[in-house]
């Protein structure tokens, strides 16, 4: 038993069978398609929703050292990433990596973790879209059913989970519906589709910063570091560690690049262009949005599901025109968040069932538009009713932890593979190993250390359903444990 746990592909065989695969993913992407892919899942919820709410409840003004701290954490995880992307250009991510570096037990733990980070973050994406969505149409004397466009189950820590008299949040599980079609057309389609929304919500952005400028009060900075209320986690330097981990859940974009590295035309070079260049343009962008942010809104006043908005409405008459086109940006950047996290959860459940530890219904790819169809409708129908019966409290909660966890055993995986497969090709290097990647692994770890314990114990509990899934089903139908004839 131990002996299957651990066993590890062959990164040479690995390379092979994605070369020789018939019928399988096609090679369409560039760096320009994968920037903008890491730039669309970056910038969405993380920019127009948990700017405000990570400032009011956390840090205050200093969320922006809160997203330095993350950011560095990303940074040196994205370089091990990038090293991995080069190297192993395959889809399925942080999965196939440490099933080449740690055995095929932890793959599937990472595996796992994967499905939770990208199907609950898609969820909740979509349930902030519908937010934004209804609220465009309200200004437009278009009203959707209260019933219509809420979850039916709401929970709170004092009174548990009640029933809000509401049906479903239709808009939510629309948006999702709309978003799977475009992905079993076609990666190239989604791709282009993706590029256009990417310029619109960064041009909506430069315009909110450049706009915003004029309208700081440097009397909202102070103090910049607010002090701590007696409680972890909440002002002081330990709420700029908290804040740190809940925004790490803006970051997660660089990861989905990653699990499509089969579908780049030129993936050993274009994949750590993709990571690297999208993190930093995101990174100065998540900075100077929550200083200018800060700067027009008193920290306290920004818990509200649209915070730009608000600083916009602070500034007065003069900025009341950007209302309008930052709804629109927030709609169509929410809607490309939603479009890359279901592109990147199709793509782990196809890698996972190629290699037997899913039914093979999973991997199967459409004859016509060489896309992996059945994991998308499946991801689309799991997304679809968390985002229709779920609220969005409940939904964000578990993605940060599983998004720091994945990043931690890359980092710890790159130390791995340099001492035990030195003679792999890597087109792109990780620099300083084993600092880079030991220090990516320490900040996510602390970062993890920072989150609330309820956090912890249903990661526990989405583990263990994992686990009696692996033993019950994926240990036996491995393909890497399965005797070769």
């Amino acid at each position: 038993m131990k002996h299957q746990l651990f066993r590890k592909k062959d990164i040479t065989s690995l390379l092979q069978d994605s070369l020789q695969e018939k019928g399988g993913l096609k090679r369409t992407l560039t760096t320009g398609h994968l920037v903008a892919l890491g730039i669309g899942a970056i910038i969405g919820t993380g920019i127009f929703v948990l700017t405000g709410t990570a400032a009011a409840n956390y840090a205050g003004p200093a969320l922006t050292i809160s997203f330095i701290i993350s950011a560095l954490g990303c940074a040196m995880a994205g370089l091990c990433y990038a090293e991995f992307a080069s190297m192993i250009p395959v889809a399925g991510s942080a999965y196939s990596y440490s099933y080449s570096t740690l055995g095929e037990f932890f793959a599937w733990f990472i595996g796992w973790d994967l499905i939770l980070e990208y199907l609950f973050t898609a969820g909740t994406v979509a349930v902030g879209w519908s937010g934004y969505f209804v609220s465009f149409l309200d200004d437009f004397g278009v009203h959707i059913p209260r019933n219509l466009r809420m979850a039916p189950f709401d929970h709170t820590s004092t009174d548990g989970w009640f029933a809000t008299g509401s049906i479903i949040n239709f808009p939510a599980m629309f948006i999702v519906a709309v978003m799977s079609v475009l992905l079993i057309r076609g990666i190239s389609q989604s791709a282009t589709l993706n590029n256009i929304i990417v310029v619109v919500k960064v041009v909506v952005i430069l315009l909110f910063i450049g706009f915003g400028l004029s309208y700081i009060d440097t009397g909202n900075w102070s103090p910049y570091i607010p002090q701590n209320t007696g409680e972890f986690g909440h002002f002081g330097w330990s709420g700029i560690f908290r804040g740190a981990a809940v925004i790490f859940f803006a970051y997660i974009g660089f990861d989905a690049v990653s699990t499509t590295a089969q579908e780049a035309k030129n993936p050993q070079k274009d994949m750590p262009k993709g990571i690297l260049i999208s993190l930093l343009v995101c990174t100065i962008l998540y900075i100077t949005v929550t200083a200018v942010l800060t700067g027009i809104a008193h920290y306290s006043e920004l818990s509200v599901p649209a915070p730009i908005a608000l600083a916009i409405d602070k500034a007065g008459n003069d900025l009341h025109w950007l209302r309008l086109p930052v709804k629109i940006g927030a709609i169509a950047g929410l809607s490309s968040v939603i479009l890359v996290m279901m592109l990147a959860q199709s793509r782990i459940f196809y890698t996972i069932s190629r290699d037997g530890l899913l039914p093979k219904f999973f991997s199967k790819v459409h004859t016509r538009f060489n896309t992996p169809h059945n994991s998308t409708i499946v991801t689309s129908v799991a997304v679809g009713l968390i985002a229709g019966l779920l609220p969005i409290n409940i939904l964000g909660e578990l993605v940060s932890i599983g998004t720091l966890m994945a990043f931690t055993l890359v980092c710890i995986s790159i130390v791995i593979l340099r001492k035990t497969r030195p003679d792999v090709n890597r087109p792109f290097k990780t620099p300083w190993v084993p600092l880079v990647p030991v220090l990516g692994a320490l900040i996510c770890l602390s970062q993890m250390v920072a989150l609330p314990l309820d956090t912890w114990l249903r990661l526990i509990v989405w583990m263990l359903l994992g686990f009696v899934i692996y033993f019950a089903y994926g240990i036996k139908h491995s393909k890497l444990n399965k005797p070769k004839t």
